[in-house]
C-alpha cells in the first residue's frame, strides 16, 4: 500500500522560511513524478511544483524563484523549501505521486496524480 506522509507544516511570518517533507513508503519512487499542491480555504487545489526522475523541476508562476523542490531517492522523500513566504502561501499543502514511470511529461493537474497525502497546513501572518 502506498503511503505519503507530509510534515513540516507551521505558522511563520511574512518572510521568514520553512521546510515541508514528504516520505513516501510501500513504493520505489526513484523513476516517478513528485508534486506539491496547496489549497487555501475556499479555494480549489492548485499546483505548486513537481520533479521528475530526472530532478527536473517546473513551479507555479506564483512561487518561482521562492520555493525549491527536491527529492532523495535513497530516503523516498520530495522536499519542499519555502523562501520569503507571504500571506498568500497560507494554506493546506499536499505531496502527490503519479505512477507513471520514467515520465518526462511536466504534470501540473490534480487528476494527473495517483497518490496524495494528508496534508500539512502552512500559515503566514503579516
Amino acid at each position: 500500500q502506498v503511503q505519503l506522509l507530509e510534515t513540516g507544516g507551521g505558522s511563520v511570518q511574512a518572510g521568514d522560511s520553512l521546510s515541508l517533507s514528504c516520505v513516501v513508503s510501500g513504493r520505489d519512487f526513484s523513476t516517478d513524478t513528485l508534486g506539491w499542491f496547496r489549497q487555501a480555504p475556499g479555494k480549489e487545489r492548485e499546483f505548486v511544483a513537481t520533479i521528475l526522475w530526472t530532478k527536473s523541476t517546473y513551479y507555479a508562476d506564483s512561487v518561482k524563484g521562492r520555493f525549491t523542490i527536491s527529492r532523495d531517492n535513497p530516503k523516498n522523500t520530495v522536499t519542499l523549501q519555502m523562501d520569503s513566504l507571504k500571506p498568500e502561501d497560507s494554506a493546506i499543502y499536499f505531496c502527490a505521486l503519479d505512477r507513471t514511470r520514467l515520465s518526462w511529461e511536466i504534470r501540473t493537474t490534480v487528476d494527473q496524480y495517483s497518490y496524495w497525502g494528508q496534508g500539512t497546513q502552512v500559515t503566514v501572518s503579516s
